[in-house]
């Protein structure tokens, strides 16, 4: 097996994760899959900001686990759920790079698949 690119967030490369302090209200097909007080904001480099919502705030009999896994140098290996016949629609990284643990135990949803509200 080959060694894995493992990267550390830099000035070049930023990756900031903040409280985001809002509730973030996430519907897919019109259902409610996630609803938390507690999400985090996680801030890469120039890309838009992403969502990560706490396990614990998932409907997670919504989900059914993808075959999808994809890999990250910065922030580790993602696996994917689907919802509801949408495919991917939920990435998490289980177990997250030492440079971005607060993400661990949290899932992110794709602003094109799902509606993400914050209010």
């Amino acid at each position: 097996m080959t060694e894995r690119q493992v990267l550390l967030p830099s000035a070049a490369h930023p990756i900031t994760i903040t409280p985001t302090g809002r509730r973030v209200t996430v519907t897919i097909g019109g259902a409610i899959v996630a609803q938390t007080d507690g999400a985090l904001t996680l801030q890469e480099s120039t890309y838009p900001a992403v969502q990560y919502i706490p396990r614990a705030d998932v409907v997670f009999e919504t989900l059914t686990r993808s075959a999808n896994i994809t890999y990250c140098p910065y922030k580790g290996e993602a696996n994917y759920y689907d919802v509801g016949g949408v495919a991917d629609v939920i990435w998490t990284y289980e177990d997250p790079y030492p440079a971005v643990a607060e993400i661990a135990g949290h899932l992110a949803f794709y602003p094109e698949k799902a509606q993400i509200v914050l209010a």
